[in-house]
């Protein structure tokens, strides 16, 4: 056997076990902790949110400390691959829903089912909660999101701009 052929042997021998070992590697939903700041704000940036590691400390800890809110994980093997943020929204002019606050996924592990997973988290928080609808909102330049929103059945019941102000 040339030293070719044996190298050639050896990828593939390995290559064979790295693909068993990731197709038995359990995948998972778990709500979020403080100890995901790091990938969270890895996930954040994908999306261009640019916070700080102590921002999203803070963001996690705001979220948690509430009846109100919550946020999910999707744990692959050891690694958070996605999560999502939900909440109850209440205004004065409409009834009391819940609403993704934000779902991002790994742009490596997109496609693969994981938002679905995601959302399918976000419903059932949402029907525990004692609510009838979830609803979000997303950026109009999202138009790839915007095909897996109405895939899982969403439809769009307007549009918005969205204004802000600095105050201090």
């Amino acid at each position: 056997m040339s030293i070719i052929n044996y190298w050639f042997f050896i990828i593939n021998i390995v290559s064979f076990f790295l693909i068993i070992h990731s197709f038995y590697m359990e995948i998972f939903i778990r709500q979020i902790s403080e100890k995901d700041v790091f990938p969270v704000a890895a996930l954040c940036g994908q999306l261009g949110y640019d916070l700080s590691i102590d921002q999203t400390r803070e963001n996690i800890k705001a979220v948690l400390s509430t009846n109100n809110h919550d946020g999910f994980v999707v744990v692959f093997g050891e690694e958070i691959i996605g999560w999502i943020g939900v909440g109850v929204a209440i205004q004065i002019e409409s009834p009391a829903c819940c609403e993704i606050r934000g779902l991002v996924v790994d742009d490596r592990y997109r496609n693969r089912g994981v938002g679905k997973m995601l959302v399918e988290k976000a419903k059932q928080w949402c029907h525990e909660k004692g609510y009838k609808s979830l609803r979000l909102r997303c950026n109009m330049k999202r138009t790839q999101t915007h095909l897996f929103y109405q895939h899982l059945n969403f439809r769009v019941v307007k549009e918005q701009k969205v204004f802000e102000i600095e105050t201090g």
